[in-house]
């Protein structure tokens, strides 16, 4: 019981925190306004050009991430100096040159590419601090401690009981790339519910990074697939009439793309709605506060313990798309090195 109002109540403050600097400030009354569920929401969920911590008292703060340009040459500068380097964001986030109002190519470092690199920061110490107990310690006579005792389970019921029997005979070829995945959408996903910097972050909520990583299992699939892999795409053992018109290579060609796709958009829409689901649920508290004290506060109960529960299935849900994209990719590229014995054919 006092582990679950500790959590309520970091839950609240968070939510306090995060929500403030979206009040609306009233001309009329001189005071904090509406309240802005828009900005609420889609601040979070969006990337941005500096990392928002909270805003107290009607002050904001952010920390500055560095914007870097090129525009006739290259040009970096923090993103709370940018109107005195010449440069103003427009309505979509994107920096745009004040005098001659042209984008230049960008290529700064946004909260999502620092969120990103954090998190692979952290996924690689996480694999080397267990890769060094395992090199210290002789695994036929010491059993795993630590972070090796809470890994090695998870990594030997995806490589035996998912990647093994998926992919075939040569799992160990692919083990790496497969596994690397899942820890990294799984790191990536847990530390997006975590409202705290450096965590926040929306990363597999953004399509970009979804459709990258269903660029490599693609990759994987169609650089390594067998002969008889794209024996069935061109040539597949259908009637003739369906290999001329031809109208099961268009199918299979098709199917080659529709794959990647749907682990890009699986992985995005989950992510994306659980944030907008548990967000939107916060909201609720702000907006039911000037319906008075009695139906706001209610209504306060009811959005902490519904949000504890959505936190909660977030959780779940984290480690269910790092599965489900590590099982598709582990089926797509069984699939494509599958060579048939002369008795299937």
């Amino acid at each position: 019981m006092r582990r679950a109002g500790v959590i309520t109540f970091i839950l609240c403050a968070a939510a306090l925190f995060a929500a403030r600097p979206c009040f609306a400030s009233d001309g009329k009354s001189g005071g904090e306004g509406s309240f802005d569920v828009t900005s609420f929401i889609f601040g979070h969920i969006s990337d941005s050009h500096e990392w928002h911590i909270t805003g107290i008292a009607g002050r904001e703060y952010s920390i500055p991430l560095p914007c870097i340009v090129w525009d006739g040459g290259l040009r970096a500068f923090m993103s709370d100096r940018m109107e005195e380097n010449g440069y103003f964001l427009d309505d979509e986030g994107h920096i745009v040159n004040s005098a001659t109002l042209a984008r230049p190519l960008d290529i700064s470092i946004t909260k999502n590419v620092l969120g990103l690199i954090f998190d692979s920061i952290l996924l690689v110490l996480l694999i080397l601090l267990c890769a060094r107990w395992y090199r210290t310690h002789d695994v036929l006579k010491d059993k795993p401690t630590g972070l090796a005792a809470l890994l090695e389970p998870v990594i030997v019921m995806l490589e035996q009981d998912v990647i093994k029997d998926a992919v075939g005979p040569e799992y160990r070829r692919f083990s790496p790339y497969l596994l690397t995945a899942f820890f990294f959408i799984l790191i990536n996903n847990l530390m997006g519910i975590f409202p705290v910097f450096p965590g926040g972050a929306n990363i597999t909520g953004n399509i970009a990074v979804t459709g990258v990583l269903a660029l490599f299992t693609f990759l994987m699939v169609n650089v390594l697939g067998s002969k008889h892999y794209w024996k069935d795409i061109f040539w597949p053992d259908v009637p003739m009439f369906l290999k001329v018109i031809p109208i099961m290579p268009v199918i299979e060609i098709l199917g080659m793309f529709t794959k990647p796709f749907s682990l890009m958009i699986r992985l995005f829409a989950n992510m994306l709605a659980g944030h907008i689901m548990l967000l939107s649920v916060i909201a609720l508290i702000f907006l039911t506060a000037a319906l008075g004290p009695v139906l706001n506060g209610s209504m306060t109960v009811v959005a902490v313990l519904f949000g504890v529960f959505l936190d909660a299935l977030e959780v779940l849900v984290a480690f269910i798309q790092a599965y489900v994209f590590t099982m598709l990719s582990a089926v797509f590229i069984g699939l494509a090195r599958h060579n048939p014995s002369p008795e299937t054919k």
